[in-house]
């Protein structure tokens, strides 16, 4: 008699542990705050790395203090156990790159709606759905939308009103978009809730160094800083020493800014968290490319790779499809950085118009340090005529590389007339400022 082959009761060891993790944060949980006699963190870190799996009875502990499907933990598939346990299934399906079963379980918390409340709550899911798979516009639409419904929905809900000011940042809205994390910053203060008041004053510092306002960015960033020690969360950290990063980029000191960009790579890959470790390794790639080290910025590239590309979030996914285009160019490595760039035009083409016009500019560059000088020049003019739906300082900057690359050329008269509409762009700007 043939041995019976041993059904497994979980998928893979690493999907596990991601969908715990995953689960976990969206609930608002710390490895400490999910362990119990017989279970304690370091042993839930470890699952949540891929290391162990838990055992049945474990797993069926998880579902219930997390309010998922034991399913949902063990293979990703979603059986509703009750409202809560829709929701942060969503949040995690978001979380994971899979928008259209986020979209399903969206529907079913919206039809199951009885109050107000529930129907913002639902409908915030739809606009953090748009918020990675569609325009920056849209985004901010859906959730305005939700936050009508109810009121207190921002207050009670801090990754809703940290989506919301993210999706603002996104549409260039910087002013509206450090209001949302300045007053969210404000309540957590007032509240003593070390975490999200370093969380909140990060994200308003990053919105400060966008819109060039770096004394300020840096004002912010000092408050946060003496509060660091009180947050045992290694994301939080990290993410506070991305925004120092992005700071001293935006300045133009490459240096310091790969240092701290090091440092939060360093607790990222520690602590296991993947998108965020390529994210990481892209923002560290970029300083490198300003710095000329694009051999080094090709090697975090790679390894950034996976976890954009499994997030299926599609500004990211352009993003990384640029930075490897540089890298390839600055080393010579012509038909690859073309090949490349092809891809980062496709993927440029599924974004909203702001978002696509700033990746054409871009991308033009690219093909200008390849000697592809028309390929440039149509990419600079899709670039401008992207932009020019809602001019802002990015919408200069294309204008005048398309006029130095005329120029360039020989054609002057060209570039005198692409001089002067930028100056029309930049009045325009500096108006609504």
């Amino acid at each position: 008699m043939a041995p019976r082959t041993k059904v497994k009761y979980y998928d893979d060891p690493v999907l596990v542990g991601r969908r715990l993790r995953e689960t976990r944060e969206a609930a608002g949980l710390s490895q400490r705050e999910l362990s119990f006699p017989g279970c304690t963190a370091a042993y839930i870190s470890r699952i949540e790395k891929g290391e162990r799996i838990p055992s049945l009875q474990l797993m069926r502990e998880f579902s219930e203090r997390l309010g998922v499907s034991e399913s949902f933990l063990a293979h990703g598939t979603h059986e509703p156990v009750g409202k809560n346990a829709s929701f942060v299934e969503a949040r995690v399906a978001i979380r994971m790159g899979d928008f259209d079963d986020a979209r399903k379980l969206a529907d079913r918390l919206l039809e199951g709606a009885r109050s107000n409340s529930e129907r913002a709550r639902a409908s915030a899911l739809y606009g953090e759905i748009a918020f990675h798979s569609e325009t920056p516009a849209a985004a901010v639409e859906k959730l305005e939308r939700a936050a009508l419904l109810d009121e207190g929905l921002e207050s009670s809900d801090p990754h809703f009103a940290e989506t919301l000011g993210r999706a603002y940042a996104r549409a260039l809205e910087y002013e509206t978009a450090a209001a949302v994390f300045m007053r969210n910053r404000d309540r957590a203060a007032a509240a003593g809730d070390a975490l999200n008041e370093v969380r909140f004053s990060s994200l308003l510092a990053n919105a400060y160094s966008d819109s060039a306002n770096f004394t300020a960015a840096e004002q912010t960033l000092s408050r946060a800083i003496n509060l660091s020690d009180e947050v045992p969360d290694p994301f939080t950290r990290a993410k506070m020493l991305w925004a120092q990063s992005r700071l001293h980029a935006l300045q133009g000191d490459a240096e310091t800014a790969a240092r701290y960009a090091e440092r939060a790579l360093v607790i990222l890959e520690v602590s296991d968290y993947g998108f965020q470790v390529g994210l990481a390794n892209q923002l560290l790639a970029h300083i490198e490319l300003n710095r000329g080290n694009a051999e080094r910025a090709l090697d975090l590239l790679d390894r950034a790779a996976p976890h954009v590309v499994g997030s299926g979030r599609v500004f990211e996914l352009a993003s990384l499809r640029i930075e490897q285009a540089r890298a390839l160019a600055q080393l010579g490595r012509s038909e690859e950085a073309g090949s490349v760039a092809m891809q980062a035009v496709g993927a440029a083409e599924d974004l909203g118009a702001v978002d696509s016009g700033r990746c054409y500019t871009l991308i033009a560059s690219v093909y200008e340090t390849l000697g592809d000088d028309d390929r440039a020049i149509e990419l600079y003019e899709l670039a401008v005529e992207n932009l020019n739906t809602v001019p802002t300082r990015f919408t200069g900057e294309a204008y005048a590389k398309l006029a130095a690359l005329l120029e360039r050329r020989g054609d002057k008269d060209a570039a005198y007339e692409v001089l002067k509409r930028a100056m029309l762009v930049q009045q325009s700007v500096e108006q609504t400022a």
